[in-house]
């Protein structure tokens, strides 16, 4: 999220600059020159000093009626002050979306309105990020000291961090694995980070080559896997 710097303004404060300010001869909203979170509202050449709702911020460019929006959608340019902040539990101002007041939690967030907060979780494998006020890849929000969430299964299987590309060199955004010790199970690592541990139907084993469930018959090392299981054998060969 940008830096700002506070500035402490009174309500009396606030009238007193508006006096100051020289209303365009339209009448309309329009941006203090040093405050993004600031603006006039001139009617016959009078102005109204006012100010956005904590942690929104005045964009002279939206078209509606209410042009007081996100930071991370405003580019407030040379008007670096903000009212001072009116945090709130966790919400540190008492609108916008920001992150886990622990750091090392990073596929989390907060959603303030009026000092009223949801805290949502990031799909799997991404982490919050308050530039953008979105989740995004890990390396593009660039946190450090993020906890690792879930990313070791119960039998140990991690990840790998090498990624994975297809027969045309293009990324695979789920990538598979093959169970080590069971045909019949496989692994997908969703966006590359988050485990998950599946399995084949009955009758069917994990063809590694082409990351799809198969005949066992098609399979290296895994054409006996249910010789021992009458119901499956008596099936007819399922074609390559």
């Amino acid at each position: 999220m940008k830096t700002y710097t506070l500035a402490v303004i009174a309500v009396l404060a606030v009238g007193i600059d508006a006096q100051g300010f020289k209303c365009p001869a339209k009448d309309g909203l329009y941006e203090d020159p040093r405050q993004c979170d600031k603006y006039y509202e001139c009617v016959e050449g009078e102005a109204v000093a006012k100010l956005c709702p904590d942690g929104l911020v005045f964009d002279p460019l939206i078209r509606k009626r209410n042009k007081c929006d996100q930071p991370f959608n405003v580019d407030c340019g040379d008007r670096t002050e903000l009212q001072a902040p009116q945090p709130k539990g966790p919400c540190p101002r008492r609108n916008g979306f920001f992150a886990h007041e622990d750091p090392t939690v990073c596929n989390k967030f907060y959603n303030c309105i009026e000092g009223d907060y949801t805290e949502i979780t990031c799909t799997n494998g991404l982490h919050f990020d308050e530039y953008s006020g979105t989740c995004v890849w890990p390396d593009s929000a660039g946190r450090q000291g993020c906890k690792q969430t879930g990313n070791i299964l119960k039998d140990g299987f991690q990840c790998p961090k090498e990624t994975q590309k297809d027969a045309n060199g293009n990324l695979v955004v789920h990538p598979k694995y093959a169970h080590p010790t069971d045909c019949q199970r496989f692994y997908v690592c969703l966006n590359g980070i988050e485990p998950r541990d599946l399995g084949c139907q009955v009758g069917e084993v994990y063809n590694e080559e082409t990351q799809r469930c198969d005949a066992p018959e098609n399979v290296a090392g895994c054409e006996d896997w249910y010789k021992d299981d009458p119901a499956v054998a008596s099936k007819p060969a399922k074609k390559a």
